[in-house]
């Protein structure tokens, strides 16, 4: 069903190849929203992009390249003007002991965690300011993690950066809340995704799968919906940290 806060609003999502991203394009568009895809795998965006139908756009960017950023910015522009709701939603999981962590691995996931949010951020900020200046909705939605909040071993890089998250949110609502944006994290705990599949480390690789085969985990869409209610409040309301777990998972 169509929410009447959301239709005709322009969204862009990040990550939005599989996952929470893919969920969230869908529930938005089902809202009556224009939705930007982006994410890396061109061929799985454009894959969602048939199948959710008009009005949306499949563009590949790596979001731990600034000038990816900007010339996705470009495009997305080009295609539907100015954007009024953003959701950076892409992010790497990648655990191992701290003494055997890859460097690499690590980059990996500042520049996307921590880096790709930034430079997704400061690449609409000028158009959410103008949307909330005009007197519409403009939101800023940062996907974090409960990482963030709770002590995991072996996933100490990948909760830190989540946790630069969810400080990062709070200190932007200071910024923006005051000029009429909306800067808000969600915060998912437990989720049937392919985060973590990409990791090195065999035996993370398994503990992850045993934790998820443990509990009744969360679907990608039950994110989707949380981020679908927060930005679809009335503009003077701000549901500014909304934390997400399975129920068994406390």
């Amino acid at each position: 069903m169509t929410n009447n806060n959301s239709a005709g609003r322009v969204a862009v999502v990040t990550g939005a190849s599989s996952g929470i991203g893919a969920a969230t394009a869908r529930r938005l568009a089902a809202d009556g929203m224009k939705v930007a895809l982006l994410g890396r795998r061109k061929d799985r965006l454009e894959e969602l992009a048939h199948s959710i139908g008009t009005n949306t756009l499949a563009v590949a960017v790596d979001v731990s390249v600034r000038q990816s950023v900007l010339d996705a910015a470009a495009q997305v522009r080009a295609a539907f003007g100015s954007v009024d709701l953003v959701v950076a939603n892409a992010g790497v999981m990648l655990g191992a002991p701290f003494e055997q962590g890859a460097i690499d691995e690590w980059d990996q996931m500042v520049g996307t965690n921590i880096n790709g949010l930034l430079y997704t951020g400061r690449a609409f900020i000028d158009d959410l300011l103008a949307t909330a200046n005009a007197g519409r909705s403009a939101d800023l939605v940062f996907v974090g993690s409960i990482g963030g909040h709770v002590a995991f071993p072996n996933y100490g890089v990948y909760c830190a950066t989540k946790a630069a998250v969810a400080h990062l949110t709070r200190n932007l609502r200071t910024e923006f809340g005051p000029r009429g944006v909306r800067v808000k994290s969600v915060e998912p705990g437990f989720v049937g995704t392919e985060l973590g599949s990409g990791m090195r480390d065999d035996a993370r690789r398994a503990e992850l799968a045993d934790w998820r085969d443990g509990l009744e985990i969360l679907l990608p869409a039950d994110i989707a919906d949380a981020i679908a209610y927060a930005v679809s409040a009335p503009r003077r309301v701000n549901i500014a940290e909304l934390i997400v777990v399975p129920t068994e998972q406390g």
